[in-house]
């Protein structure tokens, strides 16, 4: 939709006059304007920051307007250009749009006249924008996996997501390495009214300083050993959509500053590049560092922290998520295949220390070595077959198991929320009054909100 503010104007004429009159209109309707008295000053200006629409007169001394077209467009080939002609030069304007201007007025014409011209040239600009970045966009899609699970904490967590992405502020999801950060932001996007648009990801932690720069700002061609072409930022790329940084306590603190500026005004410039471009992305940016500390340390700016950090979703280890690990597996092992009874006790009294990361190799693992498509026992990894110390194979599957469970559930939502009761009952799905009853059942020391679970995981169930 045409919309003013998002519109930066090249006026070049030499009638000064003209220039002050197109300037007080269009810069009073929000128009991000550059006046040029000429050929020369213009592409002086067109390599210090990017146009959507030129209006360019065809008739100036020195350069003329057909050769600033031509110039123009090779300088910034999405630029349209919008040519001011007289009576005499109609001939030479049909022929500079076949060089590629959008479109010609005769002088003189009504302003009304030139902003319905200004708004549909945008409008063509944005569109093939558009197009290209989305080609960009889809030669990086991965394929979508949906957020499975029922447990309360997975419940909360869907229930802050349908809260929090139509809101497009920049979210911080946290979360232990494996709990499923990109699947979060990609259903963030999907809430949003972005969803129609790019959605790129990106990990920090994955390039070194000076790749990870040209993938997130692009570059121009020899801007570099081995920049044999222009290449679009993945900021470029992701313009009216979504760019979910992850691991974004791994990046380095140059980049941080750009990364900021970004965040402020829109702003960037490629690698190599002294022009400005602007663009309208959502962040979203996930981390499995304490970003804090890493503020506190130096490592990382504390700005940049608060922009970042509009929301934060905290996201469950597998651990907490009582009742998950059996829809997971059920869902990841395919419709031919089973898993033995003991095998699948051994499976969901795990601890999972790689959280669904883990869960999901273990059970392609499994799948290599099992016969006629039966997981058993004997196809898991050592650490995860053996059987827990004093515990019997069979209470696995029994009402033993699911009391265990259900305690180390209702300690890990205690632990998670440091004691905090109203937090944990929320998190849980029940009232605090049947918290309390769980608390007594399993015998875990009552505390106050202010201190964590204290020797919980010692005391006997």
């Amino acid at each position: 939709m045409y919309a003013p503010g998002q519109i930066d104007l090249l006026i070049v004429d030499d009638d000064a006059e003209f220039r002050a009159t197109v300037s007080r209109r269009f810069g009073r309707r929000g128009f991000r304007l550059k006046e040029a008295a000429d050929g020369a000053e213009a592409l002086g200006f067109a390599t210090e920051r990017e146009f959507q629409v030129a209006i360019v007169d065809v008739m100036m001394p020195g350069m003329s307007g057909i050769e600033v077209l031509t110039r123009l467009k090779q300088a910034q080939p999405e630029c349209e250009v919008i040519l001011l002609t007289g009576q005499g030069t109609i001939e030479t304007a049909v022929e500079a749009m076949k060089r590629g201007a959008y479109d010609f007025l005769t002088k003189p014409f009504p302003l009304a006249e030139l902003e319905i011209l200004i708004q549909k040239a945008f409008e063509r600009h944005q569109l093939q924008k558009e197009n290209k970045h989305l080609a960009a966009a889809l030669e990086r899609a991965e394929p979508k996996s949906e957020i499975i699970g029922e447990s309360p904490a997975m419940r909360e967590l869907f229930r802050l997501i349908e809260r929090a992405g139509p809101t497009d502020k920049a979210i911080l999801i946290q979360g232990a390495s494996g709990t499923g950060k990109e699947l979060v932001a990609r259903a963030l996007h999907l809430s949003s009214q972005r969803s129609q648009k790019p959605f790129i990801a990106i990990n920090c932690a994955a390039l070194p300083e000076s790749l990870l720069e040209s993938e997130l700002f692009g570059h121009e061609k020899g801007a570099f050993t081995g920049a044999v072409a222009t290449k679009l930022g993945l900021f470029e790329v992701a313009d009216g959509g979504t760019l979910f940084i992850d691991e974004i306590g791994e990046m380095p603190g140059s980049l941080q500053a750009k990364l900021l500026r970004v965040l402020e005004d829109g702003s960037l410039r490629r690698v190599g590049s002294p022009k400005e471009l602007r663009v309208n992305v959502r962040l979203l940016a996930a981390t499995n560092r304490n970003l804090q500390q890493e503020v506190q340390a130096g490592r990382f700016r504390e700005d940049l922290f608060y922009r970042i950090n509009v929301m934060s979703l905290e996201l469950p280890r597998l651990r907490e998520r009582a009742g998950d690990v059996r829809l997971l597996i059920n869902k990841f092992i395919g419709p031919d295949w089973k898993v033995d009874d003991d095998a699948f006790a051994a499976l969901e009294i795990f601890e999972w220390p790689g959280n669904v990361r883990q869960l999901i190799n273990t059970i392609e693992r499994a799948k290599i070595l099992a016969d006629d498509k039966v997981i058993q026992l004997a196809d898991l990894p050592a650490e995860i077959a053996r059987k827990p110390q004093g515990q019997r194979t069979t209470v696995a599957t029994g009402e033993e198991c699911l009391a265990d469970l259900e305690r180390k559930h209702v300690v890990g939502v205690l632990e998670r929320t440091r004691g905090n009761k109203a937090r944990a009952a929320r998190l849980l799905g029940i009232s605090r009054r049947s918290l309390y009853r769980l608390m007594e059942k399993y015998h875990l020391q009552l505390m106050t909100d202010e201190h964590p679970l204290d020797n919980a995981d010692s005391t006997s169930g």
